[in-house]
């Protein structure tokens, strides 16, 4: 069953374009055993689940059957390296091809008499031919055994047509040389092969270009550090890969070095620049404790710091490995594309024979002169645009946004997200930090304020409540003595503690002032021996950029939307300040979901929540949007995660990669079928050579991926 089974991995060389990575796909897919298959021709890998591990060999055995080679398995960013061989073999074929071509379409514009002599001729088409026939029959004969006729099929059909006709004429009318000269087509078959050739090294580059966020993201992982060790009491400094940290060791970190692995800072401090993940350009402090992420660049400082997670149970490492299974996700309007290209080729070929019996049968025109139309029709069909337009678009959209500290999990999201007209937000860890601070404290005699900032600070210690630790941390720089003893908390409650001289002290929350006290407006209460003596109102600190991403969402015409556990007054003053107008406050998780249920009858949600209690409504939402800083959990609760604690305006950024992503696919599958729709009658009219044809085919998918490329830095505001 899908999800099952071994995650295999392999990296195959061979692939030219998303035509053979359908073939792969198909040949994989035929096993029973295989689910979940992806193939990424940019990438050179196939990715798979596995429920019986004998058949893998069964499986590398098929794909070798239809003409491609497995060079390596689940090796983790290798199939870039093979990529780079699989370009260089083609750059080398075009080169090849490019200098014997030269010669033979001289002799369409040179009358000397070598360039017009058939056996010269056949002595520079045949070395072409021959790859012609390896490179693109390889690819063709594949894709029909696996069921799937790509691009190729059409390609070696139409070069070996004229290249046959060619032949054929130079031997029946030897002794007539003005009518040989009429039926010979070296250069014809020659040019299509090399200029196909060169699209195919123009898309190879273009392409890998759409993967540069990956690979960028990969380098940081290729690091070096200083692993500590004491042998007999002596500290040793020994130089080892980040490939080789071990939870547990310590590494010695100073200025300019990207951070290895996760992992605690230990000793020392520093500051340091973690934009690869949140996207954020500012760097943050980090003292004994802190938590440290791999491949974040130091600025300053000198630290010691203790491995935690390593390999790829670290945070980068399961970033890159989201991003790229992201785009397994197709997108909808991916469908129509699939399916047009399934039946692309038999139709075409049966076009391409209409049109030769057309002018063969119905027209004045001789044998060759019906088969250079036909010959143009095969040649100028373009299916690999269509297999081009989305995934390309997919995976600049997805890179943008994984640079931009947006981990986006796949083209259907993209399109899901781009569609939304409402969106929903949770308060508390979400629109606010869930770092609370003190807004007002009140104190009644005898007491002072330092007596009862002494009592918060050390009952407080005692609790992991987030209302207790934002107090703890507000006030330990005033350095209050432990005095306090005897100190229990009352989970939802609050804490209890006996001072030094006797007097009982008790801070809680409204639930416990109940039935104490009158004045329950407030959000702290502190009581001595039972007497309150103290209120503490705290504030919720807004995250940087609230108040702006909601101005851009309703420039754009989608509702905001503030759905809260928390109370009316609170909830109030949260919407007053950031400009939403529709609120939901003092909601249970259950009641969340049900108002989420009711707003997703007419209208396509998309929900933001903190990625830990707001499960179930994330899940509700056409789409789940988390900021938590939670990133394990943020990880398994939503559909997209923004890692940018301190710029919440990342969430309206990821909504315009949205849009965009979506437009330009939109922009691609436009353009491969009009190219395709006027193309095909145009060259069946005749009005098109097969040359050029070639020519038009080979920059169709250069076109598509240029389009693409241009979301890598196109304006998004």
């Amino acid at each position: 069953m899908a999800g099952k089974g071994k995650n295999i991995t392999l990296q195959i060389e061979g692939m030219d374009c998303s035509s053979c990575a359908a073939v792969i796909t198909k040949t994989i897919e035929k096993n029973p055993s295989a689910s979940d298959v992806f193939v990424d021709f940019a990438t050179g890998e196939a990715t798979f689940n596995l429920n019986r591990s004998s058949e893998k060999d069964s499986i590398k055995s098929a794909i070798a059957d239809v003409g491609y080679k497995v060079v390596g398995e689940n090796e983790q960013g290798s199939g870039h390296a093979h990529l780079d061989k699989t370009l260089s073999g083609l750059e080398k074929k075009f080169i090849f091809c490019a200098v014997l071509t030269a010669p033979l379409l001289l002799h369409m514009f040179l009358h000397f008499p070598l360039l017009h002599n058939p056996w010269f001729q056949l002595s520079l088409a045949l070395p072409v031919l021959a790859i012609g026939i390896m490179h693109f029959g390889r690819s063709g004969l594949g894709s029909l055994k696996a069921g799937a006729p790509n691009m190729d099929v059409l390609i070696f059909i139409g070069s070996t047509s004229a290249f046959a006709y060619s032949i054929a004429g130079m031997f029946l009318y030897a002794g007539d040389p003005p009518r040989q000269a009429e039926t010979l087509f070296f250069e014809t078959g020659s040019t299509i092969i090399t200029l196909v050739l060169l699209g195919n090294v123009l898309e190879h580059r273009s392409v890998r270009k759409t993967t540069s966020a990956i690979r960028e993201l990969s380098k940081l992982q290729e690091v070096t550090t200083l692993k500590i060790e004491t042998v007999n009491g002596e500290t040793t400094y020994t130089e080892i890969k980040a490939t080789e940290v071990k939870a547990g060791d310590l590494l010695k970190i100073n200025t300019g070095d990207k951070i290895p692995v996760d992992g605690l800072l230990v000793e020392g401090n520093a500051l340091i620049n973690e934009s690869m993940l949140t996207g954020e350009s500012l760097p943050l402090e980090k003292n004994k404790g802190s938590q440290l992420t791999g491949g974040t660049l130091v600025e300053d400082g000198n630290f010691v710091m203790k491995a935690e997670k390593v390999g790829n149970q670290t945070v980068l490492a399961q970033i890159i490995e989201m991003v790229k299974r992201a785009q397994h996700s197709k997108p909808e309007l991916q469908k129509l594309g699939d399916k047009i290209s399934a039946i692309f080729v038999p139709v075409v070929i049966g076009i391409s024979l209409l049109t030769f019996f057309g002018w063969y049968l119905f027209s004045d025109a001789d044998f060759s002169e019906s088969l250079m139309p036909a010959v143009a029709v095969l040649v100028i069909s373009c299916p690999c645009a269509m297999g081009l337009a989305t995934p390309t678009a997919v995976m600049v959209g997805l890179g943008r946004a994984a640079k931009s500290g947006i981990l986006i999990k796949g083209g259907g999201t993209l399109e899901k997200f781009a569609g939304i007209e409402k969106i929903v937000f949770d308060k508390t860890g979400t629109l606010t930090t869930g770092a609370f601070s003190i807004k007002s404290l009140s104190v009644s005699e005898p007491y002072s304020e330092s007596e009862i900032e002494s009592a918060i600070y050390n009952l407080e210690l005692h609790s992991s409540h987030p209302i207790a630790k934002s107090l703890v941390r507000t006030l330990k720089a005033k350095n209050y003595p432990a005095e306090f003893s005897e100190v229990k908390e009352i989970k939802g409650y609050g804490v209890t503690g006996k001072r030094k001289d006797g007097v009982l002290f008790e801070i809680g929350s409204r639930k416990w002032a109940e039935g104490k006290t009158n004045d329950l407006k407030h959000d702290v209460f502190v009581f001595a021996n039972e007497k309150l003596v103290a209120t503490l109102d705290i504030r919720d600190e807004l995250r940087p950029g609230v108040r702006e991403t909601m101005e851009k969402f309703k420039n754009l015409g989608i509702e905001p939307i503030l759905l809260s556990g928390d109370s009316e007054e609170k909830c109030r003053e949260i919407a007053e300040e950031v400009g939403i107008s529709r609120i939901y406050f003092q909601k249970t998780p259950s009641e969340k979901l049900e108002i989420l249920k009711e707003l997703s009858k007419n209208r396509k949600i998309g929900m933001v929540g903190d990625g830990i209690n707001d499960a179930p409504a994330l899940a509700q939402a056409e789409v789940g949007i988390s900021v938590a800083g939670a990133t394990q959990v943020a990880m398994q609760s939503a559909e997209i995660i923004v890692f940018a604690e301190r710029d919440f305006t990342r969430v309206f950024i990821a909504k315009k990669i949205a849009v965009h992503t979506l437009k330009t696919i939109k922009q691609n599958l436009f353009w491969a079928f009009f190219y395709n729709v006027l193309a095909i009658p145009v060259a069946a009219a005749g009005f098109l050579s097969p040359m050029i044809g070639a020519l038009s085919m080979a920059f169709s998918d250069v076109i598509v991926i240029g389009n693409s490329l241009r979301l890598k830095t196109k304006k998004l505001q």
